[in-house]
């Protein structure tokens, strides 16, 4: 489980350390913050596929995403004394992420490229990459070490082996380095932030994917589309909770219960309501009940995630079903450490009964902080130095 999740000078996080426990629920004003820490978050996710570059770039490049104030805020600005201006900047450019918990910790300095005539002079370059064991870096605690394009890790008997020494500065450690004998702690960090899921907003209208008849085949995890939502379903009545998922049923629509159909290999959701005759079929559905389901599909996976992020889930449901989908979310946490982003009144009460860790974002000067919180009660964190 993370502990800690740190973020530095990516848009409005100049400087953000989040304390983590097993169900955290960010809420917050518009603007306060939270998408840029959901994005944040998926970042570093997407360090373990190598694909944090093209991210970077897809949001407009390193220049685009970084802090647009002054790299320090004096008191005298908190105060309003002084009108919030440049400073002269100690430290070189960069983008920080991290994240740490009781039995590691990995952080990724990105910063801007070196002076060149390549026609890939924009992209950022990765200037240091950590591995350290336990909660808190420290010099002893470190594991694996990055530096520029040079890889060492610690051996057993606590000497540093250089793994490389020519490592692109687009490339992660982690996708390029990762092996079981000679850089395991590498390795279970790598697989460990793959095992992360994100779920964003389900396309439930007329044409989406989940509506149609799919081919079926066993689906332990919900695609990220929601298109396998009846295999999903099917998977988890044949080999999950079935009976979790049918109380999920019964608590949102009294009466009401789920079968699939399958016609030559390809499954449909069917649900049958209390008055009705017949079965509705998926393209039958309000967009309420069918993302309804795609909820249970992705919180009760046969296969959970050790972190599973959900980004307003609320969205498209009506006020009525929050307090069943706080009680789901909150069954998911008994398996995984959960993340839900959401501005949603009711869900947020409906996560709070069930002892949820809220945490509120606002922003001052620009910057987003956490609200109610001092500095000197947040967890320790120390960046690690070029």
């Amino acid at each position: 489980m993370l502990d800690v999740l740190a973020v530095s000078n990516y848009r409005s996080l100049r400087e953000l350390v989040v304390p983590l426990e097993r169900l955290n629920v960010i809420t917050g004003e518009n603007g306060s913050g939270k998408s840029s820490l959901y994005r944040a978050l998926r970042l570093l996710a997407e360090i373990a596929q190598n694909r944090i570059i093209p991210s970077l770039a897809r949001e407009g490049g390193l220049q685009s995403t970084l802090w647009a104030g002054p790299e320090n805020l004096s008191r005298a600005m908190r105060r309003g004394e002084h009108p919030v201006q440049g400073t002269v900047r100690k430290q070189s450019v960069n983008l920080r992420l991290g994240f740490a918990g009781d039995e590691f910790g990995y952080a990724i300095d990105l910063g801007l490229p070196t002076p060149s005539s390549s026609a890939f002079s924009l992209d950022p370059e990765i200037k240091r990459e950590c591995i350290w064991s336990g909660p808190f870096l420290r010099q002893a605690s470190l594991l694996v070490d990055r530096r520029g394009a040079v890889v060492r890790a610690k051996g057993d008997d606590g000497e540093w082996n250089v793994l490389a020494q020519h490592v692109s500065s687009f490339d992660s450690m982690m996708t390029q380095l990762a092996d079981p004998r000679t850089a395991p702690e590498m390795l279970m960090v790598r697989e460990q932030i793959r095992s992360w899921r994100f779920y964003d907003h389900f396309r439930t209208d007329a044409q989406a994917p989940m509506r149609f008849p799919q081919v079926g085949t066993h689906t332990p995890v919900l695609g990220d589309d929601g298109s396998d939502l009846a295999a999903a379903l099917q998977t988890i009545l044949e080999i999950g909770d079935a009976e979790a998922l049918e109380q999920a049923i019964r608590d949102a629509f009294p009466g009401s219960s789920i079968s699939i159909a399958q016609i030559d290999g390809r499954f449909e959701v069917e649900m049958q309501q209390h008055g009705l005759l017949r079965g509705l079929r998926a393209a039958e559905l309000s967009d309420g009940t069918l993302r309804y389901l795609l909820w249970i599909a992705a919180l009760l996976s046969p296969r959970p995630p050790a972190l599973l992020v959900l980004n307003e889930p609320e969205t498209s449901l009506h006020p009525d079903l929050l307090p069943a989908l706080g009680r789901l979310i909150a069954h998911a946490a008994e398996q995984s450490q959960v993340f839900v982003v959401s501005h949603a009144p009711r869900l947020i009460a409906a996560l709070d009964e069930q002892r949820c860790h809220r945490i509120v974002l606002q922003k001052e000067l620009g910057a987003t902080q956490i609200e109610g919180i001092r500095d000197l009660e947040l967890p320790a964190w120390h960046w690690p130095a070029r």
